[in-house]
């Protein structure tokens, strides 16, 4: 079975994103709403067109700016599914608009989305399949997985033996903390 970790070195797409983000532990808000963004609009297709379509993106949804994005209403909407640079499927969209809804209330509870991460953490793979289907829209299994080890939440984004992964262990991830 092949691993990012031989895919990705020396990539255009991927070789930056495995050398210097998936996996580091992610404190700001807006990157981890990305983060979850992205991992949401990848289900169904490749990493690789998600990261391509990754700039059209930041673009399409200001910065990912969450207090926008949770305000957006129908003009928005179908401007976003008009839009031929990102991945136009309603149900992603909507979960889009609805999950920066959502992260808004967790930072009015939590302080910030990565303090109610915190809050949680450490959870099994299941128990925090189980909270985000509970807190947020289009967050299946995978979904949550990926977008826990990319943030440094869960384990396994790399390969032991692959250099990043000691720089990642020197960033402190949460899944490598002893509680």
């Amino acid at each position: 079975m092949s691993h990012y970790c031989d895919l990705a070195p020396g990539h255009p797409f991927h070789g930056p994103y495995h050398d210097r983000e998936y996996g580091f532990p992610v404190a700001d808000d807006t990157a981890l709403f990305e983060r979850l963004v992205l991992e949401i609009n990848q289900a169904g297709l490749s990493w690789l067109t998600v990261l391509k379509k990754r700039d059209a993106f930041r673009r399409a949804f200001e910065g990912f700016a969450i207090e926008r994005i949770a305000d957006y209403g129908e003009a928005e909407r179908e401007r976003l599914l008009t839009d031929a640079g990102i991945i136009r499927n309603r149900l992603k969209v909507e979960a889009t608009i609805h999950n920066a809804a959502v992260i808004q209330g967790l930072q009015a509870e939590h302080g910030s989305f990565r303090a109610w991460l915190d809050h949680h953490h450490p959870l099994s793979h299941d128990d925090w399949v189980r909270l985000f289907r509970r807190t947020f829209r289009f967050t299946g299994p995978e979904i949550v997985k990926e977008f826990l080890m990319s943030t440094g939440y869960l384990s396994g984004a790399h390969r032991d033996d692959c250099p990043v992964h000691a720089r990642i262990l020197v960033a402190g991830p949460a899944w490598a903390q002893r509680f």
